[in-house]
């Protein structure tokens, strides 16, 4: 208990220090200076608006804040980095202002019920039901951007394959030639994503993923498709589901043998996919799943 304690001292102290330091530093600046920070503290933790590529919102990454601000970026970079750590999360200042992130965890996953990633859609994250949760991820990089590394609106659980293989470090609100827009995880309406499919050929057993083009909409949608499209990996991952021997083909072959050997017609399937894709989507990949067959049946299959 008391080596506990102690060390719980020992990171509010240092917390304390680190905010103390960069107090100083501001202290010095001209005014117009700190309104600019403030500007961009505030434009910083407006992820919605971030996401829309609105308008008037001052953002700013921390290679570009001027040179003359040096001393300040390094002291901002190590402590707002250095923010997000079950550490400090602990402390009780900052659960007082910003609750704590296991209780945000089982709010959210008593809303998204599914226990499906939010952005890919396929991948599975834990539900209420287990003792640990899912990892977080920084949406806009806290490696790239101060301010927000504990902004929950800036945080989501996501699976492990879009967390830790695709996105990693890379940057919603910039692509390599300047601001783009993004879809916003914390939107309070959903986001209806069409996808199209068209086969080269009706033989699955050769199927492979350059024989698979995806059609993604609406077309009001077209710039948040992209950006999502690049930072999850969506095309190699879902061409890669329906090329896999226990996906894609065998989702043909169960359908084939199983409703033939009932003495049903391929349509009848299909009929009951849509009816399941409609009411939900992504149980079993329904959603990709009423694609691809509809795929198969376009392409001759059957």
């Amino acid at each position: 208990m008391t080596s506990f304690a102690y060390g719980h001292t020992e990171v509010g102290d240092r917390f304390c220090v680190q905010i103390q330091a960069i107090y100083e530093s501001f202290s010095v600046l001209p005014r117009k200076d700190i309104a600019q920070f403030k500007r961009w503290y505030q434009g910083n933790n407006n992820i919605g608006e971030i996401c829309s590529n609105g308008v008037g919102i001052h953002i700013i990454r921390y290679d570009d804040i001027p040179t003359t601000y040096k001393a300040l970026t390094d002291q901002l970079r190590v402590f707002f980095k250095s923010l997000y750590s079950q550490d400090l999360l602990n402390l009780a200042a900052l659960c007082d202002k910003i609750g704590k992130i296991n209780d945000h965890y089982k709010a959210f996953v008593a809303i998204n019920k599914l226990g499906i990633c939010p952005f890919c859609g396929i991948g599975s994250i834990k539900s209420a039901h287990f003792k640990k949760r899912e990892a977080y991820d920084h949406y806009l990089p806290k490696s790239i951007y101060p301010f927000n590394s504990i902004n929950f609106r800036n945080l989501a659980p996501a699976c492990h394959e879009c967390n830790s293989s695709y996105k990693l470090t890379k940057d919603p609100a910039h692509s390599g030639v300047g601001r783009r827009k993004a879809f916003y995880p914390y939107s309070d309406s959903s986001y209806l994503i069409e996808l199209g499919m068209t086969l080269q050929h009706c033989d699955i057993d050769k199927l492979t993923p350059g024989d698979v083009e995806l059609q993604f909409g609406p077309a009001v949608l077209s710039e948040e498709i992209d950006t999502w499209k690049e930072l999850y990996g969506i095309e190699e991952r879902y061409k890669a589901r329906l090329c896999g021997e226990y996906d894609g083909k065998y989702w043909v072959v169960k359908m084939l043998d199983e409703w033939k050997e009932d003495g049903k017609h391929p349509d009848e399937f299909l009929n009951t996919l849509t009816r399941q894709a409609q009411k939900w989507p992504h149980a079993d990949e329904n959603f990709l799943k009423k694609s691809f067959f509809d795929a198969c049946k376009t392409a001759g299959l059957f």
